[in-house]
């Protein structure tokens, strides 16, 4: 879905977003209460200036208006694959964007992520994996890595790489294996304003997401392991 479409649907014409290039911030009223939007468009790619941005109007928000909750918009192909970006830090920008992200979460903010296009590798999981919670259009497209990409990473053949995928959401691309492995709680399907009211209610303040993928298939090992390395800790 275009993102100013999604925009009227959610809040109305005259919403207040704003677009500069593939950058995507703005203030608005939902259910008659503050809103800060934060995203990108046009399956951007997050380079050094494009995650200092977002991470400045999260900084903004936290510093002007305490406990105002914050919507994440994300359509990206993944970090910026430029030369320019690695030299000046990359990581580090991505990373500063991340904590951010965290830091309004431990200050009391909703961070909601809503992956409406495309979500792909480090864009993905510096935004919308670090909020409280994490949804999806159905049409959306989410993954990682192809299989054949996964292939000459790992060395392991794409014919057994793609048999994998079939039985297990780990090795395969879509929005609804990420349901299933709890990256996304849910879909918003139907009324998307009642789906937003919905996500704003329910954002759950602790990570959900090995429990989630635990109970709907998706990663049957995770939360214990997880649980193992609290209990060592």
């Amino acid at each position: 879905m275009e993102w100013k479409t999604l925009a009227a649907a959610l809040f109305g014409h005259g919403h207040g977003i704003e677009q500069d290039g593939d950058f995507l911030r703005g203030t608005v009223r939902f259910d008659g209460e503050p809103l800060t939007v934060i995203g990108t468009t046009n399956h951007a790619p997050i380079g050094v200036r494009l995650a200092l941005a977002q991470a400045r109007v999260v900084l903004d928000t936290m510093a002007r208006h305490p406990g105002r909750p914050m919507l994440l918009l994300i359509d990206t192909q993944g970090q910026q694959l430029r030369r320019r970006d690695e030299l000046i830090g990359i990581n580090r920008a991505m990373a500063h964007l991340g904590m951010a992200i965290d830091l309004a979460r431990r200050r009391g903010h909703r961070v909601l992520g809503l992956v409406y296009d495309q979500a792909l590798s480090g864009g993905f999981i510096t935004s919308g994996l670090i909020a409280d919670a994490c949804d999806a259009l159905p049409e959306a497209e989410i993954r990682v890595m192809r299989i054949p990409a996964m292939a000459r990473v790992t060395k392991l053949p794409e014919a057994m790489l793609d048999a994998l995928s079939r039985s297990n959401p780990v090795f395969a691309p879509g929005v609804a294996n990420y349901v299933a492995m709890g990256g996304v709680r849910k879909l918003w399907e139907g009324d998307l304003q009642a789906a937003l009211r919905s996500a704003l209610a329910q954002a759950p303040v602790d990570d959900r997401r090995a429990a989630d993928g635990r109970a709907r298939g998706g990663r049957l090992r995770a939360a214990e392991v997880v649980q193992r390395v609290l209990d060592a800790a």
